[in-house]
């Protein structure tokens, strides 16, 4: 491939710009497949890792017993490495994460917030190398502070929950901190260029979550994939918070009647809050619980106008139904020729 890449700390000589990701990920292109409820199992997991990216199971909305059945299922259909999400506010989180280190996972991806010192050290004592989370430098710099060893950099135009900076903000504030851990950027991302792009600036390669939705290998209903396949990126928006009182997570998804529907439950709930019909805790769990059962509906039952159909903008570059390793070789072959010079600017639908 040739060609030289610039970090933070000048012009280096790299024939293989992919290095520094794909040595930390143990996989041959440090590109993720980003860990989506009820999508990334797995057969999905399994194909991106033979491909020669990295895929991660989505562990947070499984027990621990479910959680052991899919990592044994990703053994079978891999010997590749992988990794495993699991969400510190799950209820099943501790026993997830003891999953993990028996069956010997040689990385862990720790969400919702920041992982605590205790946990990491628990999973590196393991084995485990262990990734967090940063949506700001100040969490960047805590999770490297309580022994994380690399960090996804995931920006507002990701899909389903996402933090307050875009990408390419949310890049130029992690800057300094790349040259500490492996960084790896996600949200927004459909093009191998853009991939090349980050990796210039320091990060270790990218994670994408919404371009393997309507891979041949994901099992979302064919429903919700003719749903992504035919939305724009104007069409994944931020769930609406009518009322600064009673929070609603910044949730990103494809507009749908269900959007609709939350808007005037909101409305409707606020309204009886206000006559004394309801307490506040029991208003604010009215309008959190609303979403309940949604997303697995969507994904795997194919609701696709009461359902959430999470996806970032890059849904905007979904065009057709391929499989993981023609997604993989495309975006590889496109980064590889923006570093080199070769790319031809043309459609790369």
């Amino acid at each position: 491939m040739g060609g030289r890449w610039r970090t933070q700390h000048g012009a280096i000589s790299s024939p293989n710009p992919w290095r520094r990701g794909a040595e930390f990920l143990g996989a041959r292109y440090a590109i993720l497949g980003g860990a989506m409820t009820w999508v990334s199992d797995s057969c999905l997991v399994a194909a991106i890792s033979n491909a020669g990216g990295f895929g991660i199971l989505a562990g947070g909305a499984l027990e621990a017993n479910e959680l052991d059945r899919e990592i044994a299922l990703t053994y079978d259909l891999t010997d590749q490495p992988f990794g495993v999400n699991v969400i510190t506010f799950s209820p099943y989180f501790e026993a997830q994460l003891d999953t993990c280190l028996d069956r010997h996972v040689s990385h862990v991806i720790i969400g919702g917030g920041i992982p605590s010192a205790e946990h990491i050290a628990r999973a590196k004592r393991a084995g485990a190398k262990v990734m967090a989370f940063a949506a700001s430098q100040a969490m960047a710099r805590r999770a490297i502070r309580n022994g994380a060893e690399a960090l996804i950099a995931e920006g507002r135009e990701a899909g389903g929950h996402v933090g307050p900076l875009s990408t390419s903000v949310l890049v130029q504030d992690l800057l300094p901190v790349m040259a500490q851990v492996p960084v790896f950027i996600a949200g927004g991302i459909g093009y191998g260029e853009m991939i090349a792009h980050f990796m210039r600036l320091g990060a270790a390669g990218c994670q994408l979550g919404t371009r393997f939705v309507c891979a041949q290998e994901s099992r979302v209903h064919p429903r919700t994939k003719k749903a992504y396949l035919g939305s724009s990126g104007r069409d994944a928006v931020l769930s609406v918070q009518v009322d600064p009182e009673f929070r609603v997570a910044p949730v990103r998804a494809i507009a749908n009647k269900a959007s609709q529907a939350f808007l005037e439950l909101q409305l409707e709930t606020i309204r009886r809050y206000r006559a004394g019909e309801l307490s506040k805790v029991e208003a604010q769990r009215e309008i959190e619980e609303f979403w309940a059962g949604r997303l697995r509906g969507a994904v795997l039952g194919g609701d696709v106008e009461f359902g959430s159909l999470m996806a970032g903008q890059s849904v905007e570059f979904l065009r057709r139904e391929e499989s993981v390793c023609d997604i993989i070789q495309g975006l590889v072959a496109r980064a590889e020729a923006a570093v080199s010079g070769e790319l031809q600017l043309r459609d790369p639908g």
